[in-house]
């Protein structure tokens, strides 16, 4: 393997939301990206939408005009899988559906050279994509979180073929871009991040569908409480810094009563079922034509940008 501090070049096999967000994180750090996808038109899409997310960091300081110009020039698109083999380092970001995945890890096992790193971003195990390859040892997880280019963290978990100094090869990489290597010691399903967000939203759901509250005490209770708590100290830290001893004691009663459903409930079912959507069809679990759903993307995107910021100012 080429030293993680000399890559130079990465492909992103994958233009959507992720590929995007990974494209930008790359090319911010200096990185000529192939940003490689499925046609041309799709392609200079995503290109406008980088250009549009690269402009958001100007506006907010993150970037001067010089660098931002810098950062887009370095993204560069093909429709070839193959035209991966000039890269450094290439990264997975296509839909999650199994049998594109293993096609597209077997094209790039072939097309890249044997000491390649190929990274995958879609949060499951790494050992369900490599039934053909022939060097399975140099794939691993590397998970961003969407928005990619705001959110530092990124999980990285091997599989049972991936050799260790893969694992440790990739943290070092996205150091040295500028995020925060997570590191799993096994395969589970859905990694860190989404366990912990469909713990959390199984219950949120659950006391919504049993009529213990509205979804607006549910989500300001949050909001105001653990959304706070939670930015600065993780679960486990905020259990030992109230004390272990007393949420132990605490666990023993209320565990048993938390939801441990297999399914989401029917109610949200039913939601689904009726197409009644969310935000994008106007209607969820609330009616989105009485809430300002664009103010409140933006509100969430302003504060993710005060914490790249703060990220930056640390690095």
């Amino acid at each position: 393997m080429k030293p993680a501090g000399k890559v130079r070049r990465v492909a992103i096999i994958g233009n959507g939301f992720m590929g995007q967000g990974i494209s930008q994180v790359f090319a911010r750090a200096g990185k000529s990206v192939t940003l490689i996808g499925r046609s041309a038109s799709s392609l200079e899409k995503a290109i406008s939408a980088i250009s549009r997310n690269i402009d958001a960091f100007v506006t907010r300081g993150l970037l001067d005009e010089a660098e931002a110009a810098a950062s887009l020039a370095r993204i560069a698109t093909s429709t070839r899988i193959e035209d991966a083999a000039a890269a450094d380092h290439a990264i997975e970001a296509v839909p999650a559906v199994r049998e594109t995945q293993i096609e597209v890890f077997a094209r790039l096992d072939a097309a890249c050279a044997p000491d390649v790193v190929l990274g995958s971003t879609s949060g499951q195990p790494i050992s369900l994509m490599t039934g053909g390859m022939t060097h399975p040892k140099r794939a691993v997880a590397m998970h961003f979180i969407y928005p990619a280019q705001l959110i530092p963290i990124v999980e990285v978990c091997g599989g049972p073929q991936t050799a260790p100094e893969v694992v440790e090869w990739a943290c070092e990489l996205l150091r040295s871009v500028g995020q925060t290597p997570a590191v799993m010691q096994k395969e589970v399903d859905g990694f860190i991040i989404n366990r912990l967000q469909f713990a959390l939203l199984r219950e949120a759901w659950s006391m919504w569908a049993d009529g213990v509250a509205s979804a607006e005490a549910i989500d300001t209770s949050f909001k105001l409480s653990l959304g706070r708590r939670y930015s600065v100290t993780g679960p486990i830290e905020s259990a030992e810094l109230g004390g272990l001893d007393i949420m132990h004691k605490f666990a023993e009663f209320l565990l048993p009563d938390l939801d441990t459903a297999k399914a989401p409930p029917r109610a949200v079912g039913h939601l689904v079922a009726a197409g009644h959507l969310g935000l994008k069809s106007g209607r969820g679990i609330y009616d989105w034509a009485a809430r300002d759903g664009q103010a409140l993307l933006a509100a969430r995107a302003d504060r993710l940008f005060r914490h790249r910021a703060e990220d930056d100012s640390k690095a």
